[in-house]
């Protein structure tokens, strides 16, 4: 039992205290008998050796600044130790979990924390609002480390994780190279998020207003300032994605007629691409083939899937999965963005080849496991639970992974017209 205070558990205590405190008594005695064989030398000695002391100090502000930052993470540790005693987070040995290492954050401060027997990641967690009142702080994430179930990490949380006012770091950035993870947002416990797009397809979802054009924008942006990457951009709504247009080698509007031409254009070039590589005796594109990453990004793929005429939208449905389940090792990524694709809106055969899920405000729970997948919702994971003022914030689920709450950077009109302009100019030289 994790909660318990028989005299057998209570008897390492002070033996565990006592090594929470080792380095400050340590310090503590060899500054003692620093000043007391000074003193024995000279009357004079002490002072003279606070003077040297003073004098370092003073002159290595990088030393001070060193100084400064450990006795603060020590405090922090002990606080956090204090509050395992507190809470009665104790294994079957009376030993307290032990931090191993500490990490300042945007938000807080990062723990990486050994458990001792007794004592696992589901029990820390249910445990978490207890430490994290006994702490005064906003809240405690925890969450496990997959290579070893004896070690998990415990985030505290001091301000707001997805703060309204997030910017991107593309807004300076001169170039990017696609074929690297971008960062693409920031998570609940500070960590940059960041993405690798080569070989992975993502499907966005979420009600009006959620910010899923936000989040393509940061992608597009990303693959703009590449200058060896393609851009495809359809854009059911006209205007969503129409400030790229510039950096596009096509822009679809909301005609099912030039979106069926586009993709069978793209399906063409891809097994071009397939016919080049068999002669290379290659398997798939690389950052040293003569063909580089294009990047197709759909907006409102509800329009050209359920608009129109049927023959054209079948068309369409066709030739999109065709390019997603065939084009990843061509070098075609497609990113595509609906409000709900529930299989009355995108057929399942479709849904179930992108491996990137990014589930961004939704109305209910069902909606949710719509885009992320059955059972998330009942397991935490649920997209119906986000503040629906957060514009930008969303669960993500990665290839094999567990679903991470986000928020990916605004870009206002005037910074995507700046980062077009400079995409524009690294394109034509």
């Amino acid at each position: 039992m994790a909660r318990s205070t028989s005299p057998s558990v209570r008897r390492p205590w002070s033996a565990t205290a006592i090594r929470g405190w080792r380095h400050e008594i340590a310090l503590s005695i060899a500054t003692f008998l620093v000043l007391f064989i000074a003193w024995l030398i000279a009357p004079w000695g002490p002072y003279f050796v606070l003077l040297c002391a003073g004098i370092v100090i003073w002159q290595r502000p990088d030393l001070r600044s060193r100084f400064q930052g450990k006795a603060q993470a020590r405090q922090a540790i002990l606080r956090l130790q204090a509050a395992f005693w507190i809470c009665m987070v104790i294994g079957r040995t009376g030993e307290i979990p032990t931090v191993q290492r500490i990490e300042i954050t945007s938000v807080g401060r990062t723990y990486l924390v050994h458990l001792p027997a007794g004592l696992h990641f589901e029990v820390i967690e249910a445990y978490a609002p207890e430490l994290a009142a006994a702490l005064g702080v906003r809240q405690l994430q925890v969450r496990p480390v997959q290579e070893n179930a004896s070690y998990i990490t415990i985030t505290e949380v001091l301000v707001d994780p997805l703060p309204a006012n997030l910017r991107s770091g593309l807004t300076t950035a001169q170039r990017v190279d696609l074929w690297m993870p971008i960062p693409f947002a920031v998570a609940d416990d500070g960590h940059v998020v960041h993405l690798g797009l080569p070989e992975h397809n993502l499907l966005m979802g979420g009600e009006p207003g959620s910010g899923k054009s936000v989040a393509l924008s940061s992608i597009i942006a990303a693959a703009a300032l590449d200058p060896s990457v393609s851009l495809t951009l359809f854009d059911g709504k006209q205007v969503e994605l129409a400030m790229w247009s510039r950096v596009a080698e096509r822009f679809v509007g909301p005609d099912q007629e030039a979106a069926v031409d586009a993709l069978e254009q793209l399906r063409t070039e891809m097994d071009l691409r397939y016919t080049s590589l068999l002669k290379q005796r290659q398997r798939k594109i690389t950052p040293d083939t003569i063909h580089g990453l294009h990047v197709i990004v759909i907006d409102e793929l509800a329009f050209y899937l359920r608009g129109g005429k049927k023959d054209r939208r079948d068309q369409f449905a066709e030739l999109l999965r065709d390019l997603v389940s065939r084009g990843r090792a061509a070098g075609f990524i497609v990113i595509a963005a609906t409000q709900k694709p529930s299989h009355e809106v995108v057929p399942t055969w479709i849904r179930d080849l992108f491996a990137f899920r990014l589930a961004m405000r939704c109305s209910s729970s069902d909606a949710s496991d719509t885009i992320l997948g059955q059972g998330w919702a009942k397991q935490g994971f649920s997209a119906a639970s986000i503040d629906p003022s957060k514009r930008g914030v969303g669960y993500l689920l990665a290839e094999g992974g567990v679903p991470v709450l986000l928020k990916t950077p605004y870009l206002s009109d005037d910074e995507i017209e700046a980062i077009a302009r400079r995409a524009q100019k690294l394109r034509a030289k």
